[in-house]
Formats: structure tokens, sequence, C-alpha cells
């Protein structure tokens, strides 16, 4: 399994950006469709978004879409969560993940159980 720690959390006001980094060793992340994950106090873990293997195909939670980016280095093996335009419900604890399966088709809903290897959190804290 790949080994993720992820870096960028902070305190931002709302409207404010954020880079979160996610950087992979133990594993080649050419290999892996890459997923962030969120999980606010007392609320179940989320999807956030997800990018494949090759980079050339991402896919958005609805609460994210426009305002979040992701992006994959495969040569640095690093995946990135560009989070623009910032609202407090943003903030939480986020997750970087990877998937040595294939991709899942487009449109299809993101669980957890999709991804093998898991970070250790950074936190993301937006104040109103």
């Amino acid at each position: 399994q790949v080994h993720l720690v992820e870096s960028g959390g902070g305190l931002v006001e709302t409207g404010g950006s954020l880079r979160l980094s996610c950087a992979g060793s133990g594993g080649t992340f050419s290999s892996y469709v890459m997923g962030w994950f969120r999980q606010a106090p007392g609320k179940e873990r989320e999807f956030v978004a997800t990018i494949s293997r090759s980079a050339g195909i991402t896919y958005y939670a609805d609460s994210v879409k426009g305002r979040f980016t992701i992006s994959k280095n495969n040569a640095e093996n690093t995946v990135y969560l560009q989070m623009n335009s910032l609202k407090p419900e943003d903030t939480a604890v986020y997750y970087c993940a990877a998937r040595s399966k294939p991709w899942k088709f487009t449109g299809s809903v993101w669980y957890q159980s999709d991804f093998d290897s898991w970070g250790q959190g950074t936190q993301v804290t937006v104040s109103s």
C-alpha cells in the first residue's frame, strides 16, 4: 500500500483559499486513482473529489463543484486540492486516499470503501 501524508491545512476566513497537498511514498501514483474526503465534527466522512490514474478525469461532490479543483502530479507522487471561495461548512479534517483498482464509470458515487490507503488528515477551519 502507498503511504500518504497530507499538508496545507489551516485557518482561513470565509471566501479565502487554501491548497492541500498529499505526498505519496511506497507506490507509483500513476497506478492509483486518488481522492479527497472530509469529516466534520459529529458527521460521517464524505467524498469531496477524485482524479483518475492519468489525471485525465476528475469528479466532484456537488457541494464543492466550481470551488475546488483536484490535480495530480504523477512524476512527483503528489495530489493537490485547491480550495477557493471557502465557506464555514467546509470546516473539516481533510483526508487523502488512494485506490489501486481502476476508475469507476463517470458519475458513480464514490465511497470510502472504494479506496485502499489513507493519510492521517489535515485540519481545515473556515471562520465566519
